[in-house]
């Protein structure tokens, strides 16, 4: 049986564009895409902290280390620059593999630099496991 599981994200990344007449999609700092797993053009989940919206596009890459968040085309009317929010993305696997396996997830200040990971993911989740 294959499950989804969550292959990367960008946690509380900060708005930096919004471009209404560009054609679709979401450009992200190519340094926090590659950090997180995310491939050029792939499918990603938008969850907007600010609004509670929550919406799907495809992510290209931006220049490195310019912290650039920038939503495009009909996007672009979900979201305001400045607003936060999580970028995600999905793959599919079988149970077997998914039983070891660890998304890659990336946390960032609010200039979309790295800030450091204080757990894995793992970790957290034994956590919650243990807590009654």
């Amino acid at each position: 049986m294959q499950v989804r599981m969550l292959k990367g994200k960008i946690h509380r990344a900060r708005v930096t564009g919004a471009d209404l007449n560009y054609e679709g999609s979401i450009e992200i700092d190519s340094s926090l895409m590659e950090a997180a797993g995310i491939l050029p053009f792939e499918k990603v989940d938008i969850w907007s902290i600010t609004t509670g919206d929550r919406f799907s596009t495809y992510a290209l890459p931006a220049e490195k280390r310019t912290g650039i968040i920038a939503l495009n085309g009909a996007a672009a009317r979900k979201v305001q620059p400045g607003d936060e929010i999580i970028i995600t993305a999905f793959v599919s696997m079988n149970e077997k593999e998914a039983e070891h396996w660890n998304p890659k997830i990336v946390f960032v200040d609010e200039k979309n630099r790295f800030k450091p990971l204080t757990h894995s993911p793992r970790a957290l989740t034994n956590r919650r496991r243990l807590t009654p």
